[in-house]
């Protein structure tokens, strides 16, 4: 089995992510922890690393390719990034999307990475905006097109562990006889 979570930053994708591929015994492949790991490693904060991104476009090439590999080559896998969902797109069986309002997510980046919530706001509206253009420009794709994804949610109406069960509720309904036959979502082929 393959999935995806996808989501902004504060929507609850890493602990979501890590829950299902507990409960479903996958393989947890996180695009942030692989964004954050390369940023470490040229001693940039992920902020500092997204606007070294912004310059030298092989920065998201290569982590998007890498991503799109295993998404293409592994089984009982679960992809967790930004683009999870469209770099899975034709291979995932189910693709989810999580989001909260701005607020809420500045408020859990703030507590995660402890700092003042106006500054996880600004830093996180920054890194969106960043992003959003950068997946436009390299492969057009539009971030708030949602109809690429199987289910959708507002993670700020769960709690953590309610949300894990709704997600998990809805994997294990997953009939895949009902795809057999059935022609690819999207048409369109992008070059990662």
């Amino acid at each position: 089995m393959l999935l995806t979570v996808s989501g902004p930053p504060g929507s609850g994708k890493s602990t979501n992510a890590a829950a299902l591929a507990d409960r479903f015994d996958l393989d947890h492949v996180s695009g942030g922890d692989i964004f954050r790991e390369l940023a470490a490693e040229r001693g940039l904060s992920p902020v500092e690393f997204n606007e070294l991104a912004e310059e030298d476009d092989q920065i998201d090439r290569d982590l998007d390719r890498r991503l799109r590999d295993i998404a293409v080559d592994r089984d009982d896998v679960l992809l967790e990034s930004r683009l999870a969902g469209w770099l899975a797109a034709d291979h995932a069986d189910i693709k989810i999307w999580l989001d909260a309002p701005q607020e809420v997510r500045a408020e859990r980046i703030a507590d995660r990475e402890g700092k003042p919530v106006d500054v996880a706001r600004r830093e996180t509206s920054r890194r969106e905006d960043s992003e959003s253009l950068r997946y436009e420009e390299y492969y057009n794709i539009e971030i708030a097109d949602l109809t690429i994804y199987d289910l959708t949610f507002n993670t700020a109406r769960w709690g953590p562990e309610s949300m894990q069960h709704v997600l998990a509720t809805a994997v294990e309904a997953y009939d895949p006889a009902v795809d057999e036959g059935k022609a690819p979502v999207e048409d369109v082929v992008y070059e990662f």
